[in-house]
Order: C-alpha cells, then structure tokens, then sequence
C-alpha cells in the first residue's frame, strides 16, 4: 500500500526533471614532468590547466592556481586544489 502512494509522484518527477541526477566530482588529468631540481604537476579538467604543482627536490611543495579562468596564476601554499566553477561551466 505505500508503495502505490510514493511511485506516482516519484514517475512524475523524474519526468519532469524535479529529481536531479547525483553530482560527480571531475577528477583532473594530471601530467607530471620532472627535470634536475623539481617536479612539476599540471592539473586539468575538460582540457584547462587550472593548478600547477611545484615540488623543489630541496624545499616545500607550492602551487600557482588560477581561481577565476583569468589566465594569471597565483601563489599558494595549500595543497586544497578544488576544480573551480569556471573550469566546469557551473
């Protein structure tokens, strides 16, 4: 009997669109390269580089992010390297 009560509105929104699909979280292609002193890590989704990852063979991991699609990468210290809206189209 509840059955019965909750598949009609669940048809009705799936046809309607109500019901959104999960959301799945772009996992970025990576390309490493590594020379004398460093390696380098790039970090893309649909084909833009977002974030670039610097690891000094002596020193600190540091990264240059570009938040807003810019083009201009900034500094960072924080390994926190979420895929940014523009990157995505959200």
């Amino acid at each position: 009997m509840q059955r019965s009560r909750i598949l009609p509105p669940l048809i009705l929104g799936l046809c309607l669109g109500v019901i959104a699909p999960p959301v799945v979280a772009q996992q970025p292609e990576i390309t490493a390269r590594q020379d004398d002193a460093r390696t380098i890590k790039e970090y893309r989704v649909n084909g833009k580089l977002y974030a670039i990852e610097i690891m000094p063979r002596d020193g600190s991991a540091y990264y240059l992010v570009d938040d807003d699609g810019d083009g201009n990468f900034e500094h960072s210290d924080s390994a926190d390297l979420e895929v940014p809206d523009w990157v995505t189209g959200d």
